[in-house]
């Protein structure tokens, strides 16, 4: 009986993580969608739901937390809960990101001065489904799909280079757009980190399995 209970606690700590990866994977796509629409009502809607996605972290960690001091597990299912509990912290971040994105949208929306946003949506694509991907490495306990999709975080750092040069250009041709260059160039920057913290998440994913995290073998 007690070894039942405790199985199905670490089930519905699956299934919170997987609640929460689908919260951060709309975030993403409504920044997304924000931005290129300048949908000001999305982007406060995104700036709200951060605050569940915080709450949803501080439950999940204190669910891993309580899971080790009460159950002491063994290595395999220690594993799954110290991976639980370090991705919903680059989780909690993706979300974040996500708002900080809605926040500089609104900014340029009411400022009236959205130029050619050049590469950003690109990249932006490129970042969701990082994210995507990572959550479902989890999801399907997938190590091919968990190091695929850390290798692709080179195309989002390529996308941050390429956009970073056109707004330089931008300035140049004109030097009335620096504000609006800045704020550009601050959403490719959280763009980048959601990649990152994408990337994060696959580590602590083939950690889950392998027991080794960013080449050494911890247990």
């Amino acid at each position: 009986m007690a070894r039942s209970h405790y199985e199905h606690e670490l089930e519905h700590l699956h299934v919170e993580i997987i609640k929460m990866g689908s919260l951060i994977e709309g975030a993403i796509e409504d920044s997304t969608r924000a931005f290129a629409s300048h949908d000001l009502a999305l982007c406060a809607r995104i700036i709200r739901r951060d605050q569940t996605i915080d709450e949803m972290e501080k439950a999940i960690e204190s669910r891993c937390l309580w899971l080790i001091a009460r159950e002491q597990p063994v290595a395999s299912d220690l594993r799954k809960i110290t991976t639980a509990l370090k991705m919903v912290t680059d989780m909690e971040r993706i979300g974040d990101n996500a708002a900080d994105i809605a926040e500089l949208t609104m900014r340029i929306a009411e400022k009236n001065v959205f130029s050619d946003s050049g590469h950003i949506l690109q990249m932006a694509g490129a970042a969701m489904l990082m994210v995507r991907d990572a959550v479902s490495s989890y999801v399907h306990t997938d190590l091919v799909l968990a190091r695929d999709t850390q290798r692709r975080d080179d195309e989002v750092d390529a996308y941050f280079n390429l956009i970073k040069r056109e707004l330089v250009h931008v300035f140049k041709a004109d030097e009335s757009h620096l504000d609006n260059a800045i704020d550009l160039l601050l959403i490719a920057k959280y763009l980048e980190r959601i990649a990152d913290h994408a990337v994060n998440i696959c580590e602590w994913v083939e950690f889950s399995v392998t027991g080794t995290h960013k080449s050494a073998q911890i247990f």
